[in-house]
């Protein structure tokens, strides 16, 4: 029955559109984009680990959930990205759909029992497997299609990870409602049947994917893109790839850009409320929230569109150009200067669409300079930068504003020095995105070493 997963069952047959292929991509990457939307379970989870273990770190325990997540997603895309490329993409996803909708499952039994530590091994860990797995699998299949437009391409599913709080926000809170008003564990039921529901809506993405037939190009596509030295006819191996320079500046590139728009993200709701005390409150707050996600959204399918057009290499170049003009500017809308709450909505709402926009460049970038024949693996080994980011981003923050209030100053005097830090960033990233050049040839592949598996995803 496996036998279905076959790369060899998902080839597509002659007059196939590919227009249906990103449907597939988007049903992984909104199920799996519900890591975002994790928020809403917060409270409810350190509520109810207070009552019943009454741990004395509750809150920081509770937010490692997320962070164990994120930290297995970049794990576990650096580890499979190679296998991925033989097995490809149906039996990816699948496994992908299975890690997700257990991760759920042994969560719910961790809240049932009191045991933290489950939770993180279902959400944090298994769960994390099957988000790597889901975020990396359908990229190089859309690249493969839209050979002559690769960023729109990974802009339409990568949106889809942006957009997933968009479902699972109001899902995990109106499950946990109605459990709660029928007398049911809310946690429990709701974390149950969210892993059924997104392991169904994920098979949709698992039955549809196609992989084009070999030496298939689209109809009136010459085989080559604009003039740009940066893309490349040749391919290189993924782990050649790793002994370029050209990987490690762009592994600086996405860590920087990423590190500054979390930033932001991560303290939206208190920054915007400390900047704007008594004008802006806590309900205000999460709409401005709810706006930077659809923002998040949307900047990664117009940036990532816009890419194919000006290039990779331009298009960084403005996040970082623009980036560090804006982060720099935001301290300045505050009470005491401008005292603007429109101007740093929309000032915050250009940085988060730049940072989203990021995400959904970088696998066009990655096969501009490396070719498409790995590139899946090649994404996945990048992804550790996400990782890292997720990981050195609130730390920069909540340290800097954890010194403020130990030292009993203003909370909102520590933005500025968090913002003017983030600037820095973008400025590192903009010198690593200026020293990236084609790969040298000595690091290309000979034509002979492309095996058909490897050339057929």
């Amino acid at each position: 029955m496996l036998d279905f997963l076959d790369r060899d069952h998902s080839v597509a047959p002659e007059g196939y559109s590919r227009w249906l292929v990103p449907p597939a991509a988007l049903a992984i990457h909104l199920a799996i984009g519900q890591v975002y939307s994790f928020s809403v379970f917060k409270t409810p989870l350190i509520q109810y680990f207070t009552a019943t273990v009454g741990t004395a770190n509750i809150n920081k325990d509770i937010g490692y959930i997320f962070s164990v997540a994120i930290a297995f997603l970049g794990i576990s895309a650096a580890l499979f990205g190679a296998w991925l490329e033989k097995a490809g993409p149906r039996r990816a996803m699948f496994y992908a759909a299975i890690c997700f909708g257990l991760g759920f499952e042994i969560a719910a039994l961790g809240v049932s029992l009191h045991l933290l530590p489950l939770v993180y091994l279902g959400y944090g860990v298994v769960g994390g497997i099957g988000l790597g797995l889901g975020y990396i699998s359908p990229v190089s299949t859309l690249i493969k299609w839209f050979p002559d437009r690769p960023g729109l391409s990974t802009g339409l599913a990568i949106m889809g990870f942006g957009g997933g709080a968009m479902i699972g926000s109001p899902l995990g809170n109106q499950l946990m409602a109605h459990f709660k008003a029928h007398g049911l564990p809310p946690i429990t039921n709701a974390f149950l049947w969210m892993g059924i529901l997104y392991f169904i809506f994920m098979m949709f993405g698992v039955f549809t994917i196609r992989v084009p037939r070999e030496g298939w190009k689209p109809e009136g596509w010459s085989g080559t893109n604009r003039a740009n030295a940066l893309i490349t006819t040749h391919n290189v191996n993924v782990n050649q790839a790793m002994s370029t320079p050209q990987f490690y500046l762009l592994w600086i590139v996405l860590f920087c850009n990423v590190t500054a728009g979390i930033g932001i993200l991560e303290d939206a709701s208190p920054m915007i409320q400390d900047f704007f005390k008594g004008h802006v409150l806590a309900v205000a707050a999460g709409g401005f929230v709810g706006l930077l996600s659809i923002f998040n959204m949307a900047g990664r399918f117009f940036w990532a569109s816009l890419s194919d057009f000006l290039g990779r290499k331009t298009t960084y170049f403005i996040f970082f150009v623009v980036g560090a003009i804006l982060f720099f500017s935001l301290p300045l809308t505050r009470g005491d200067h401008l005292n603007s709450v429109p101007l740093f909505v929309i000032i915050a709402a250009v940085i988060i669409s730049m940072y989203g926009g990021g995400f959904a460049t970088i696998p066009a970038y990655l096969k501009d300079l490396f070719g498409g024949y790995n590139v899946s693996a090649i994404h996945g080994r990048l992804l550790t930068a996400w990782s890292t980011a997720g990981i050195v981003g609130p730390l920069v923050v909540n340290g800097i504003l954890d010194h403020y209030v130990a030292n009993h100053l203003a909370k909102e005097d520590a933005y500025p020095t968090i913002l003017h830090i983030m600037t820095g960033l973008l400025i590192v990233g903009l010198v690593a995105n200026l020293l990236v050049r084609p790969v040298a040839e000595k690091h290309w592949m000979k034509e002979q070493n492309l095996s058909p598996v490897g050339s057929g995803h």
